[in-house]
């Protein structure tokens, strides 16, 4: 039986795990910036759109909720380039366009998670009480000023608890980016492991990087969700 080696995947593995845990956490910060975009575009489109919007983006999020996370991966990946290309090739003979590893997580992991944050800035707008609108609009405020400057701003600290908790969520799915050949932890543990044949220590040591960045995160998150309720 062989015997286990912590320390020497730990000393091979480990520097190139903290770089890939720097890309994560670069990939999570551009990804979850697009989440927030197009989760509040969702929100205020089915609040306030008109009816062909809403049905339009109630069909989107279903299409998203109803399929997994990682063939969403793959099909930004793999196919819609192939499917730009061809269009594209219509008018531009040769044409072929790329899509990054980094870029398809992006996209990937934004519209995603986008989907479900626009839930949580709809219920935190929808808390609002109307008759702040109404006293707005009763000083001389467009419907449009009332909005930005009062009720998303309060809806905003209101979402902010769940914000953290999809943030660190998305953190440890970009595990999925693998699968696309980003060189993020997994795929990088992989290699080691079919290299060195240390697989307990290698996905011991990656699961260890994971607890390292998400539980103090998750503490945070809990931190200011007990503030913010004091102020509430």
């Amino acid at each position: 039986m062989k015997s286990l080696d912590f320390y020497t995947a730990f000393v091979q593995l480990t520097p190139s795990l903290l770089e890939a845990l720097w890309l994560i956490i670069v990939l999570s910060v551009c990804a979850f910036a697009l989440a927030f975009g197009v989760g509040m575009l969702i929100a205020l489109g089915r609040i306030f759109g008109t009816r062909p919007i809403q049905t339009v983006l109630t069909a989107f999020l279903e299409l998203i909720r109803g399929t997994p996370l990682l063939v969403q991966l793959l099909y930004v990946y793999y196919v819609i380039p192939e499917i730009f290309t061809r269009v594209i090739e219509l008018w531009i003979p040769d044409y072929h366009m790329n899509l990054s590893a980094f870029a398809a997580s992006v996209i990937g992991l934004g519209i995603n998670y986008g989907c479900y944050l626009s839930e949580v800035f709809r219920s935190s707008l929808l808390a609002i009480d109307k008759g702040q609108i109404e006293a707005c609009l009763a000083l001389g405020y467009t419907h449009r000023q009332a909005m930005f400057h009062i009720v998303i701003p309060q809806s905003f600290l209101i979402s902010l608890p769940p914000l953290g908790n999809y943030f660190n969520a998305m953190l440890k799915d970009t595990s999925l980016c693998a699968f696309i050949t980003l060189g993020e932890i997994i795929l990088k543990t992989q290699a080691y492991a079919s290299q060195t044949f240390l697989t307990i220590e290698s996905y011991t040591i990656a699961a260890g990087i994971y607890l390292i960045v998400s539980i103090p995160l998750g503490q945070a998150v809990r931190l200011l969700e007990r503030r913010l309720r004091k102020h509430v």
